[in-house]
């Protein structure tokens, strides 16, 4: 009688940062331009918030849960999510989806997400520290988006809080495009060629 065996296959998958890092790099960018006035309406937008903003992001999400990374998926995931009903959003009240659900759009609805996603982004800029300062930086920049899009939805000092909101965004998109840099060059190249920046180490010892 023969032993039955096992075999163990092992899939590897590449680190999905640089395409997450990406996405949310023209995105951010795109949309940044349209808040600080630099391009007009939101026609152009929509697709680069539902393909790059919405679908890179996803992808990355998913593929973080295949490296066990709960942190990176639910990231990624949460801002892909983000992005797929910013984008609906956007097709709303340009009427896109009809006149009804354009005339019914009350922006402080937005505000709340805006909030709960303020609250959720705090948390995970907790989570950042102990990842790398780029992603920290980032981070801290999403939480002022979210303060700026919060305040700005209610109606509470509008001007201040949406230019705040922009220029935050913008300093999204560009510290993410460097962001995405390194996370494909520094593992391409086998080395630290992009620095990043080291852990904080102060809720976990520093590898």
């Amino acid at each position: 009688m023969q032993n039955a065996s096992s075999t163990h296959v092992k899939i590897m998958t590449a680190d999905p940062s640089g395409i997450g890092l990406f996405g949310l790099a023209i995105v951010t960018l795109v949309a940044s331009s349209q808040k600080l006035g630099i391009t007009d309406g939101l026609s152009y937008a929509i697709p680069w918030a539902i393909f790059l903003g919405a679908f890179a992001q996803l992808f990355a999400s998913i593929q973080d849960a295949k490296h066990n990374n709960t942190f990176g998926m639910t990231a990624f995931g949460a801002y892909a999510f983000f992005w797929f009903a910013m984008g609906t959003s956007w097709l709303i009240k340009l009427g896109v989806l009809g006149p009804e659900l354009a005339a019914g759009v009350d922006g402080k609805q937005l505000g709340f997400a805006f909030a709960g996603y303020l609250i959720f982004t705090l948390f995970m800029t907790i989570g950042a520290m102990e990842t790398h300062k780029v992603l920290f930086f980032i981070f801290v920049l999403i939480d002022l988006l979210f303060l700026g899009l919060s305040f700005d939805a209610f109606g509470i000092a509008p001007e201040l809080f949406h230019g705040l909101a922009a220029y935050a965004e913008m300093g999204i998109g560009l510290l993410s495009l460097y962001g995405a840099g390194a996370a494909v060059l520094n593992v391409h190249f086998g080395r630290v060629f992009l620095p990043v920046g080291r852990p904080f180490g102060i809720f976990k010892a520093r590898a």
